[in-house]
């Protein structure tokens, strides 16, 4: 468990926030996603609230969906480093409510990770799903 905290007012509210899936790359709990090493030069984390992604796309790895994008990325998919990207076996992209960007991820246990996305309603269902 992690707990957050939120300040309402002058008061401090811990949440505690129940971890579903963790590894080097990003962290998914019960309130939001962490995308770690996500920005570019220093590497800060960056968190989502749950509610804030609208879905997540599961891809296959090639060049043109991003798996040799190390850290970056175009005009509307950003990467978080990873220098492991290229053997990954899929590509992971969130699309969130209200924002041009696109945040494209990889995971180290791709199957975990999808079953999450899949409870939480949040894994769009695409061909590359069944992979």
């Amino acid at each position: 468990m992690r707990r957050g905290l939120a300040t309402v007012g002058r008061f401090n509210i811990t949440n505690i926030m129940s971890t579903l899936y963790k590894d080097g790359l990003v962290e998914v709990t019960d309130q939001e996603v962490v995308f770690h090493r996500y920005y570019f030069p220093f590497g800060g984390d960056k968190h989502v609230p749950m509610s804030q992604i609208e879905r997540v796309e599961v891809r296959p790895p090639s060049i043109a969906f991003g798996s040799w994008r190390i850290w970056g990325g175009g005009p509307r998919t950003w990467f978080p480093l990873d220098g492991a990207r290229p053997s990954r076996d899929r590509i992971f992209v969130a699309f969130l409510r209200g924002c041009f960007v696109r945040i494209g991820f990889t995971v180290e246990h791709s199957k975990q990770v999808m079953q999450v996305l899949r409870e939480r309603g949040l894994l769009h269902d695409t061909a590359s799903n069944k992979l």
